[in-house]
């Protein structure tokens, strides 16, 4: 029963006629708005010419100072977006079709993952927190959603997530589909091989002392370091190397283990064939994409949208290539193969990372690399 009302629309697939349809209206939403503008300036100029493009309206206490020009150019950011958004949901149920994951089953991928998801009744926004996309971000936001005031937020040493779940009971599945029939639901997404080389860097790279992370780190040394030829010792850091961090992870991936949630395939995580999610945003468009989540939300009084976890020390995307250097081609295609409806449902590729990778040799030595 339930199914069937969270998977309700992955089978409307639009045609290229349709899609032209689309990109047509946009273009005359655009002119549109510039028209609409454009109109207003001359009605303002003509019955008072000593004022200023300026309006301004209260908005939440504050006076809003925009102009005229700037609120042209957010309403056509908007329509942007709002078709940005629907293309993607468009391509997404195409894709869970064609590989057949729209279908009810037993398995992680073929049934609702409602564990994950975090749902605010007052506001009607459901979200599913996929871990090394921007989720220290919305979880301060979920926070703030909850009730919590900022002042207590920085104070707090409680792990951001307990404090969201102590407002966010986890739902069942019977009661996340009911909530999704009067909610705005969405998940942030990234590319599958940025996302999983950040969540590295984060937990294993620069993991705490003592911590979960630190300790497993020095688990995947132990089984995974190549000795060194004198002395029969382990050289390197105290760290697993990323070369050593990804045959560690095929290893568990082949074998069917339970994975960490910071890198579980969004595919796994949030079942996207098996929920309906209203906006798709993507890492690399996230300022336009939660800008405009935050106003359909109605929840622009509350929050912002910020960014809330840079990367300690280089971007991930900018030192990508010195790390899945350690790689070889068939170490990436095997990533890949765990990642793979990761990159078939968001629309991302493996071609830059695949042409970083060594030949398909043995690799004998693993180099201690300093990035």
């Amino acid at each position: 029963m339930y199914a069937g009302i969270v998977r309700y629309e992955y089978r409307r697939i639009s045609t290229p006629g349709a899609k032209m349809t689309r990109r047509h209206f946009l273009a005359g939403a655009r002119r549109a708005i510039l028209f609409a503008g454009v109109l207003t300036l001359l009605i303002i100029a003509l019955s008072n010419p000593e004022s200023s493009n300026e309006i301004s309206q209260p908005v939440s206490g504050e006076e809003d100072t925009m102009t005229i020009e700037d609120r042209i150019m957010e309403e056509e950011t908007m329509v942007e977006a709002e078709y940005r958004l629907s293309d993607r949901r468009t391509f997404l149920a195409k894709k869970c079709a064609e590989e057949g994951l729209d279908r009810p089953g037993n398995d992680s991928l073929h049934k609702p993952n409602a564990w994950e998801f975090l749902v605010n009744r007052q506001h009607h926004l459901i979200w599913c927190n996929v871990f090394k996309a921007a989720s220290t971000s919305w979880m301060y936001n979920f926070n703030l959603l909850a009730g919590y005031s900022p002042q207590f937020l920085k104070a707090s040493k409680a792990v951001p997530l307990s404090l969201a779940r102590q407002r966010y009971p986890r739902p069942t599945a019977e009661q996340l589909a009911n909530y999704l029939n009067d909610s705005l639901s969405f998940l942030i997404v990234r590319h599958p091989f940025e996302r999983l080389l950040s969540a590295y860097r984060d937990k294993l790279e620069h993991s705490l002392p003592n911590s979960f992370h630190s300790k497993l780190g020095a688990h995947i040394v132990s089984h995974h370091r190549v000795k060194g030829s004198s002395k029969g010792g382990r050289h390197g850091p105290r760290y697993p190397l990323f070369e050593e961090f990804v045959r560690w992870l095929l290893g568990e991936w082949k074998a069917g283990n339970e994975l960490d949630m910071h890198w579980t395939p969004i595919a796994n995580f949030c079942t996207p064939c098996q929920v309906r999610f209203d906006i798709i945003a993507k890492f690399e468009t996230l300022h336009e994409d939660q800008n405009y989540l935050i106003k359909q939300a109605h929840v622009d009084h509350i929050i912002k949208p910020e960014w809330k976890n840079p990367t300690r020390g280089s971007q991930t995307k900018d030192v990508m290539k010195g790390y899945f250097a350690q790689l070889t081609k068939s170490q990436i295609k095997e990533l890949y193969q765990m990642f793979k409806y990761d990159f078939l449902l968001f629309d991302y590729h493996p071609d830059d990372y695949l042409s970083i990778g060594k030949e398909d040799e043995e690799t004998k030595t693993v180099p201690d690399v300093n990035i």
